[in-house]
């Protein structure tokens, strides 16, 4: 997985007062659990936009009054009318202790199904992967090239070393369907 270093600044007060000028400063207010103790920082709201509006999982490298810390964003809350981000959630993770995270399925090859004129079906977009951090993959590369029409790639037809697949193995990530006639 990438890795990305953002910096962030400690709260001490974690009122609805605070919070809102700290949103006001163009702010989000984020925390950080999961380690020894839990964290309330705040980070500039512009440092979110390669993390949020896309597929890949980073490992983020947080700095926080001059201690670093390692963790995954685990939930991110939204404005309902205006779409501006307003909370983070931060997962601390540890190279020793393994990890649950989605992790993008990127498909490679042309399917003989859909040259044949089927048409392709993607279930999954993404998978959860359980293993440590240093062995999860930026993506999950599934070869569609030999699907024929009816076909399917299924969670349990997929296999990387040093993790495990957290889905159902009967989900199906993708599959060539009959192209209806009329």
């Amino acid at each position: 997985m990438q890795l990305v270093k953002i910096e962030g600044t400690k709260r001490e007060e974690i009122a609805k007062a605070a919070v809102k000028a700290v949103r006001n400063e163009g702010k989000v207010p984020c925390v950080l659990y999961g380690g020894d103790e839990v964290v309330h920082f705040a980070v500039n709201a512009l440092d979110f936009n390669k993390l949020l509006f896309t597929a890949n999982t980073y490992i983020i490298e947080l700095e926080i009054a001059g201690k670093s810390y390692k963790a995954i964003m685990k939930e991110k809350q939204f404005h309902p009318v205006t779409d501006k981000l307003v909370h983070v959630d931060f997962l601390q993770i540890h190279d020793n202790a393994p990890i649950i995270v989605p992790i993008p399925v990127k498909l490679v090859g042309a399917a003989e199904g859909v040259k044949q004129g089927g048409r392709l079906v993607t279930k999954l977009r993404k998978v959860n992967l359980k293993g440590f951090p240093a062995a999860i993959p930026d993506s999950v590369e599934v070869n569609i090239g030999p699907l024929d029409i009816g076909d399917s790639i299924r969670v349990r037809d997929i296999n990387i070393d040093g993790v495990e697949l957290t889905d159902q193995p009967s989900n199906v990530i993708v599959g060539v369907r009959v192209t209806r006639k009329v």
